[in-house]
């Protein structure tokens, strides 16, 4: 397959290395216990160190976008894939994150990462779409007084960037594509979720405007995501239980890139604690990114979308309440 020409000044940038990201705070102990107590990690070795695979965290912008340190760079790693979005490749999907470890490390020690372009493959055709998949790789140092610094990790981040590929449309009547005129592309539908026997309840709910939350029939445990077995108890047994549809947020992230059709961007997607005491995560609707806040009051709504594989998804959404 022939790449358009476009492509040629796309590849240049493969090799470039981007400046350095600083992390905002040296490697501390409040920061591991907080992690270790999300992750369910109770060792007394992360006392004095921190788990290797908190790498990432230390160098996160947070909740505002491009919110890095003083020092870092201001380079746009992700500039190849905006070059290749701005050809109408919009859609992305994430391949691999490979992570590698050094070595744990150690308190107070300052972090940072600098990114490289490692490559971009050949064009291709997959069931996603037509596109090229696009390999960068981090390179984590830890920063030394006096000494050369110390490479401590790598990510290999690799994503495909794509234009979908769109399914043959159904046959017309003859008198009606006479009559069609209109030569828009069809609209991107979202993937419709993955159903089991466990979860079916779930989305059978939402279809009904019903939030159901899973209940273990031995020790009546409320429990989600749904599973087949009470991590309580270990019971099989289970039934469901309608929630009265109002939390609070117990976190949330506001996405700003990739785009993604077909969500609307920034896209403020919430860690939803429910008052029966169960989290799930939800969009976020009637929410302004910068106004949404821990703790804010929400309450469940549904809406129903239509799906790629031709069906509809009737979706928990949740919008802020006073009070």
């Amino acid at each position: 397959m022939a790449e358009p020409a476009w492509m040629n000044d796309v590849r240049k940038l493969v090799g470039k290395e981007y400046g350095r990201v600083y992390a905002w705070d040296a490697v501390n102990a409040p920061m591991i216990r907080h992690w270790c107590e999300i992750m369910g990690i109770a060792n007394p070795r992360y006392a004095k160190r921190a788990p290797a695979t908190m790498l990432q965290v230390w160098c996160l912008e947070g909740p505002t976008q491009n919110n890095y340190p003083p020092g870092s760079t201001t380079e746009n790693p992700y500039e190849a894939l905006k070059l290749i979005e701005a050809q109408g490749y919009a859609s992305v999907v994430a391949v691999n994150s490979d992570l590698e470890f050094e070595r744990e490390l150690q308190l107070d020690e300052r972090i940072y990462y600098s990114t490289r372009l490692d490559s971009i493959g050949e064009q291709k055709t997959t069931g996603l779409g037509t596109g090229w998949f696009v390999t960068l790789i981090m390179t984590y140092f830890s920063q030394r007084d006096g000494q050369a610094d110390e490479k401590v990790g790598q990510q290999l981040f690799r994503v495909f960037k794509f234009k979908p590929a769109q399914a043959a449309p159904a046959a017309k009547p003859a008198a009606a594509a006479a009559d069609a005129t209109s030569t828009a592309p069809p609209k991107i539908k979202r993937p419709a979720p993955g159903m089991s026997d466990d979860t079916r309840f779930f989305w059978d709910g939402a279809r009904e405007g019903k939030l159901l939350i899973q209940r273990c029939k031995s020790c009546g445990v409320l429990r989600h995501p749904p599973g087949p077995v009470c991590t309580a108890c270990h019971s099989f047994e289970w039934d469901s239980v309608q929630s009265k549809g109002l939390g609070k947020v117990y976190s949330f992230v506001v996405m700003h890139y990739p785009e993604v059709p077909p969500f609307d961007y920034p896209n403020p997607v919430a860690l939803v604690e429910l008052d029966e005491g169960t989290r799930l995560v939800a969009q976020l609707v009637g929410a302004k990114p910068g106004e949404v806040a821990i703790g804010q009051r929400v309450q469940v709504e549904f809406a129903t979308f239509d799906t790629a594989d031709g069906g509809d998804i009737a979706l928990p959404q949740f919008r802020p309440v006073s009070g």
